[in-house]
């Protein structure tokens, strides 16, 4: 009985295929090969000890409201599933019903709604996050005259307020042509809405912990004098898929990390040129060593003292390929993209901080894999 040989890639081969090819009119190498019998006498069989050694999160910037990290050594399809997650699976709270009591201003009533429900608003995290539970509407249920019915409670429903009326400044000063001195709410702005906590509410929003609007200067309308908005609101919490006002964030994207290969020295007025293809910070210019110099093969013979290109900082670079258009540059550059490494860029609208969206996404995506593996399971017996 013969043994089966096991082959183990060289480590160049490894890049290579770990490598996406960015050429001058196409791109190479975009699929992923690491699975089992792709390459004969090689076993790429997925198993959590191998995916632990080779997976790590970096994070390069973490901020409330902006986060910039890295996963590294998994494959697209899970960073998607992350992206994905992270724009229409996370709950938020918007406005979904505007009841309007008044509104004698420019803006259409269906106009103004549709504004007042795009406004972000904050608030206490256990309170967003955990005391408010799902709105389910019942049918035929009589409201009263805030709107409110039998099946609004402190637990699923935030009420909020809009009441103002442009008046004349009586203060300003004579010759005033700026709206904003001449009268008393010229500009309506996100910071003039109420918050009503009914019940409980009280409890988990008051204080620094009060549902506010993440900013407060947002214009809503203009109006000048006897001019007249009184609505209220109901803020309902929801997801990105059914309305994009639910999303948490304002961006989540991710792109490969670039890779830039100079296999030939790049000298003197070449390497200025060079670093200019690239954006700043992506090629440094240095001077060229005695001991480079003195060393065989490497390219700087007879160079001690000349500005030669080197990589500084390839995350910096959106692999323009300006470089490849310049013949001189085309046999002396390699190109490229990581296949496995994602530069995660989050951007939170407020509610929830951004590197806590990425962390949540997590907890959605092990909730479905759960439910996927019951059903699994409840299939096959």
């Amino acid at each position: 009985m013969s043994r089966r040989r096991v082959v183990i890639p060289s480590e160049e081969e490894l890049e290579r295929r770990n490598t996406v090819g960015i050429q001058a009119e196409y791109i190479s190498n975009v699929q992923a090969t690491d699975f089992p019998r792709h390459y004969p006498g090689e076993d790429n069989s997925w198993n959590i000890d191998k995916f632990r050694d080779g997976f790590r999160v970096q994070f390069h910037k973490n901020g409330p409201l902006e986060a910039s990290f890295s996963l590294i050594g998994i494959h697209a399809a899970v960073a998607n599933a992350f992206r994905r997650i992270m724009i229409a699976d996370i709950p938020t709270l918007a406005i979904e019903t505007v009841f309007i009591e008044n509104n004698t201003s420019v803006i259409q009533d269906e106009v103004l709604s549709h504004r007042l429900g795009l406004i972000p608003f904050k608030g206490g995290r256990e309170g967003l996050h955990s005391f408010l539970k799902w709105y389910k509407k019942k049918p035929n249920t009589a409201t009263d005259n805030l709107g409110v019915s039998g099946d609004h409670f402190d637990y699923n429903t935030v009420l909020l307020r809009l009441q103002v009326k442009c008046t004349h400044n009586e203060d300003a000063a004579e010759g005033e042509r700026d709206p904003r001195k001449l009268y008393h709410h010229a500009h309506v702005y996100a910071r003039d809405i109420e918050f009503v906590p009914v019940g409980r509410q009280a409890r988990y929003f008051s204080g620094a912990d009060a549902i506010v609007p993440v900013n407060p200067d947002i214009l809503i309308a203009k109006m000048r004098p006897e001019q007249e908005i009184d609505l209220s609101m109901h803020m309902y919490k929801g997801v990105g898929s059914d309305h994009a006002k639910f999303s948490p964030v304002a961006t989540a994207s991710y792109r490969l990390l670039p890779t830039i290969k100079i296999v030939e020295p790049i000298l003197g007025a070449d390497a200025e040129k060079f670093a200019k293809c690239f954006p700043k910070g992506v090629i440094r210019l240095r001077k060229v060593t005695r001991q480079e110099a003195a060393k065989q093969g490497s390219g700087y013979e007879g160079h001690e003292g000349e500005l030669k290109a080197v990589v500084e900082d390839p995350m910096k670079d959106t692999v323009s390929r300006e470089c490849l258009r310049h013949d001189e540059f085309n046999k002396k550059v390699k190109l490229g993209r990581k296949i496995d490494h994602f530069i995660f860029s989050v951007e939170s609208t407020g509610q929830w901080e951004s590197d806590a969206i990425f962390l949540e996404s997590v907890a959605h995506l092990k909730a479905k894999c759960k439910a996927f593996e019951k059903q699994v399971i409840n299939m096959v017996r």
